[in-house]
């Protein structure tokens, strides 16, 4: 019996030492801590007040928290706040700070950092092109103009653990604002000294699940499990890694050859085959987008000449793109607001027949023919998808109109800088994702300073029910508010609608805790491996 004992004792001994003394078990082991995820392009910034783009938002949410955060399936949860109450007039919410709060350096959180931070993304001098999403708060638009002081912006502070920010009018969505990278904290610290390198690899100081350990341009970031966050149970990974793929094929292939854990998306016409070789691994959803082109009314030839615009709209065959060369789901757009967000009307359906001979009467009136055709370029950024999208639309204008249009694709960040300037381009490919599930959300990108306008549309007829729809409870009254507010930019044909989006992730078997959701954000703290 001893015999025995002794026998099993070091039969368990010689295991487990070669468990941990083979490499390759090691490394396995090791691997199954680390969550990699694909994510579409090279994030701007990780400067949370500077973002404003989808790829960086994915990394600031693992980096960040702000006082409302969101659970798996994007209701809003207790982030840096543990709990808060709103006034019956709707015009104040106090909230509660969780006494544990640190920065990842370990320096201790107060609601202090989020009035500074509030302040600062509202900051003239900051130039936050999203600070747009906190002009509810009381006085925040005659901050963010230059015509008030920060210090006079409607935010106080009982005490260390306790945030008060009022409000200048109603606004229901107000919470979800506060989940959005625009109202996360920053280390101000960080901001005097380090200036603008304070969000790069080193010097990046953050209060979410994670914190910014490497920093590859163009390869990839490395996230480490932030060791002072307050809620270290609920992580499993001890780092996130996110690699910037900009070609959807050749993440695809990464996945299929074990490199990543997650897509950010699935190659165009490729889920059939994905349904039958990898069941169980796609996940499409509903998702608050719009992929669109943006017309620069600023400039020829499209400025002042909604006849021209409104031809090359009507020139396009939306449900060719999205069955024949998308074929994931999508939905055409023949508005603004997608399907399923609050307070958007219902779609329209329209006949393609019809619409060639109306587009062709415009394009004539607009002064072109086949004799005198149209010359313009069309800008965007570079992607598998976006190309085939471009090339696809090109050929109907030529094809319907005679319409010659030069391709010009660009990386990333010059893309967005050149649409920016509004100096060279005359249409440009965009996209619009949600910040929160409202028609306010969408509608208030046109208005005459909103930074994001990058068609330079300025109207004070669409910028009065803009106001209103902000200011308006009734649900009735909101509603038509919104209807006319939509159709006052499919009138001036400020854009070209071309597709509503649905979310399209593959995620390996063994990741568990994945929610599809209407925003699709996903943290990567909700994630583990079975």
């Amino acid at each position: 019996m001893k015999y025995q004992i002794k026998r099993h004792t070091f039969l368990l001994f010689s295991l487990l030492l070669f468990f941990f003394a083979s490499p390759g078990l090691a490394t396995e082991t090791k691997a199954l801590n680390i969550l990699h995820r694909g994510n579409s392009t090279e994030p701007v910034t990780l400067d949370p007040h500077q973002s404003e783009d989808v790829s960086s938002g994915n990394i600031l949410r693992d980096l960040f928290e702000g006082l409302v955060t969101e659970d798996a399936t994007g209701e809003l949860i207790p982030g840096a706040s543990e709990k808060w109450s709103i006034s019956e007039d709707g015009l104040t919410y106090t909230f509660k700070m969780r006494s544990c709060l640190t920065w990842s350096n370990g320096m201790a959180l107060s609601a202090a950092d989020f009035i500074f931070s509030l302040r600062h993304a509202l900051d003239p001098d900051t130039a936050a092109p999203m600070a747009s999403l906190l002009l509810p708060i009381k006085n925040a638009r005659e901050v963010m103009n230059g015509d008030m002081a920060v210090e006079k912006l409607g935010v106080e502070m009982p005490d260390a653990h306790s945030l008060i920010i009022k409000l200048a009018h109603p606004t229901p969505w107000f919470l979800q604002i506060l989940s959005q990278p625009i109202a996360f904290p920053v280390y101000a610290a960080s901001l005097i000294k380090d200036k603008d390198k304070a969000f790069s690899a080193g010097k990046l100081i953050s209060n979410g699940a994670w914190t910014l350990q490497q920093w590859i341009p163009y390869e990839k970031l490395v996230l480490k499990r932030n060791t002072h966050y307050y809620n270290q149970k609920k992580l499993f990974f001890k780092q996130v890694v996110y690699y910037p793929i900009e070609s959807s094929n050749s993440e695809f292939s990464r996945y299929r050859a074990g490199e990543l854990d997650w897509t950010d998306t699935v190659p165009p016409n490729k889920l059939g085959w994905i349904k039958k070789n990898l069941p169980g691994e796609a996940f499409i959803s509903p998702y608050l987008g719009t992929y669109y082109y943006g017309f620069n009314l600023t400039r020829q030839p499209f400025k002042g000449n909604t006849d021209l615009r409104r031809a090359l709209s009507l020139a396009m065959d939306r449900t060719l793109i999205t069955e024949k060369i998308l074929g994931n789901g999508e939905h055409p757009a023949d508005r603004w607001l997608p399907p399923g967000i609050m307070s958007a009307p219902e779609q329209s359906t329209s006949n393609m027949g019809q619409n060639l001979k109306r587009a062709k009467q415009l394009y004539n009136r607009a002064g072109y023919s086949r004799d005198n055709p149209l010359h313009t370029t069309l800008y965007y950024n570079s992607s598998d998808q976006n190309k085939r999208i471009a090339i696809a639309i090109a050929a109907m204008w030529k094809k319907n109109l005679g319409i010659k249009v030069e391709l010009i694709n660009e990386e990333w960040k010059v893309f967005l800088n050149r649409r920016k300037s509004k100096t060279e381009t005359q249409l440009y490919r965009a996209s619009w994702i949600a910040d929160y599930n409202d028609a306010s959300s969408f509608l208030t990108l046109f208005t005459s300073n909103n930074a994001r306008n990058d068609t330079g549309y300025t109207n004070p007829v669409y910028d009065d029910l803009i106001k209103q729809i902000e200011s308006t409870m009734d649900k009735t009254k909101r509603e038509k508010l919104i209807r006319q507010a939509e159709q006052r930019l499919l009138d001036d044909q400020v854009i070209i609608p071309i597709y509503h989006y649905v979310s399209r992730h593959l995620v390996k078997p063994d990741i568990k805790g994945y929610r599809a959701n209407p925003l699709d954000h996903h943290y990567s703290r909700d994630l583990y491996r079975d």
